[in-house]
């Protein structure tokens, strides 16, 4: 299922855009659907932004108040050279931002590295977060795929949209997909500094406990969904998931990494199923 012209443009006109000064720096905030359902944060993955959500956005909004977020360094958020991009900080400031937004309960979606702030975030603030939803969030570093097309050297930045491109290349699986032009401008408009940061950030934060040990101390409500034929991290290690008490884990067949992007229609189908058991249970 694809979103037509139609329907981007009617979200476009009924998503509310705001800015949160935080003390580090400036946080751009998407909100979406009736202020007064259950809330779902949607957190991106690295050198990505609340745009890679656009499309899914709209199947979502029927039952949700759904809240994007800009991490500190990417989309239209600030992206300052002092603070820390490491994945407890980036949780930190998600958590704050649901304050700010006067949400006292919410479901917390990540995508890929995404997945690591949400579950930093659940650790710092268990009574914000009710379940957590991982979509391709590789759980620990021996699930990674390595691939040179994901070099920029710092001389090369700001990169064209064809060196993105290769950079992002290894995002998507399904034939024929076409990487949104706005997705490429927004990697375009973070720094180099912010971009590598983050990345070591997920590295570090992964290789000091997985996930799966993580979130089983957490003892949250887990969906985890993963294109099977991800190219950046192995699909056969979702199975790890399956040690956290409860886990419920979902593979789709023919999506890669991005299945938000691919196919946003098989990727809301198992999430509402689940936002509708554990959406706002305490």
């Amino acid at each position: 299922m694809t979103v037509s012209d139609g329907d981007r443009h009617a979200q476009a006109e009924t998503t509310e855009s705001s800015t949160l000064s935080l003390d580090d720096g400036d946080i751009h905030v998407c909100q979406d659907g009736p202020r007064d359902a259950p809330a779902l944060l949607l957190i991106h993955g690295s050198a990505s932004s609340a745009r890679s959500w656009d499309s899914l956005v709209p199947l979502l909004t029927g039952s949700h108040r759904v809240i994007r977020i800009d991490l500190l360094g990417h989309g239209r958020s600030a992206k300052p050279a002092g603070p820390s991009y490491a994945t407890p900080d980036q949780g930190r400031r998600a958590g704050v931002a649901l304050d700010r937004l006067g949400v006292e309960r919410a479901i917390v979606v990540g995508h890929s590295s995404g997945g690591a702030v949400a579950t930093a975030l659940a650790e710092r603030r268990p009574d914000l977060v009710t379940a957590l939803v991982l979509i391709n969030t590789g759980p620990g570093m021996a699930a990674f795929i390595a691939s040179e097309s994901a070099v920029i050297a710092p001389s090369q930045w700001p990169p064209a949209d064809e060196q993105i491109r290769r950079f992002a290349s290894t995002g998507f699986s399904r034939a024929g997909y076409q990487i949104p032009q706005e997705l490429l401008d927004e990697v375009r408009m973070m720094t180099y500094h912010t971009l590598t940061e983050t990345m070591v950030g997920t590295r570090a934060y992964l290789e000091e406990q997985a996930l799966p040990e993580r979130l089983t101390a957490l003892g949250k409500p887990l969906l985890v969904i993963f294109g099977e034929d991800d190219r950046r991290w192995r699909s056969s290690s979702a199975a790890g998931y399956r040690t956290v008490p409860g886990a419920k884990v979902e593979l789709l067949p023919g999506l890669g990494h991005s299945p938000i992007l691919e196919d946003p229609a098989r990727t809301a189908g198992p999430l509402l199923a689940f936002t509708a058991i554990h959406a706002g249970r305490g």
